[in-house]
């Protein structure tokens, strides 16, 4: 049995589901799965998941040296390009406007040595056909470190993953659904930039 620090906020379907990262790591040693619902578009979440380029948005004061994650849309931060930096430790790998985003430690990085080989996909998936609410589901796929520091790893970084983002996850839903309620431009759409 999954405990929370596994499944956090996602169902067996949700967890099921192909998720992309699933092509990058094909035999993890453990997958890790979150997930949110927001009351917005997809196109606005997936606009503001775009800014994991330019912050973490989760604890500033841990994972962003004390700087504030913007609370407003960067321009061109969802102009993406495969390989370029995303959160500062990762690389995108691979996307699909309006419905993920997906990274992998950088290779050779302090986080890859510290954490092991490790790949994520943000994806945005529907809410029952609604137009303004959607899923923010994530799946984590590791291949931790080898020997004893690996099986160190493996028992804590669930639950600093868990911590860290949940609070991301609470901070992007946040963000999106202000942007939709105000509607004032915070969803550019993609074409009109």
């Amino acid at each position: 049995m999954s405990s929370i620090s596994e499944t956090w906020g996602t169902t067996p379907d949700e967890r099921r589901r192909p998720y992309p990262c699933d092509d990058i790591i094909s035999q993890p040693d453990s997958a890790l799965y979150r997930g949110i619902t927001v009351n917005a578009s997809p196109e606005t979440l997936f606009r503001w998941l775009c800014q994991l380029r330019v912050a973490p948005y989760s604890y500033d004061w841990i994972d962003n040296g004390g700087w504030s994650s913007p609370q407003e849309l960067t321009p061109g931060v969802d102009d993406l390009v495969i390989g370029e930096d995303v959160m500062r430790i990762f690389r995108l790998t691979a996307f699909e406007i309006d419905h993920h985003l997906t990274l992998r430690l950088k290779r050779g990085s302090s986080a890859s040595r510290m954490f092991g080989d490790l790949a994520v996909s943000y994806l945005v998936a529907d809410y029952h056909g609604h137009p303004a609410r959607c899923r923010l589901l994530v799946k984590l796929v590791v291949t931790y470190p080898r020997g004893v520091y690996g099986e160190i790893v493996r028992r804590i970084l669930p639950w600093g993953d868990l911590i860290m983002m949940r609070r991301q996850l609470l901070n992007l839903k946040r963000l999106a659904e202000a942007a939709q309620k105000s509607g004032d431009g915070n969803s550019i759409p993609h074409d009109e930039k």
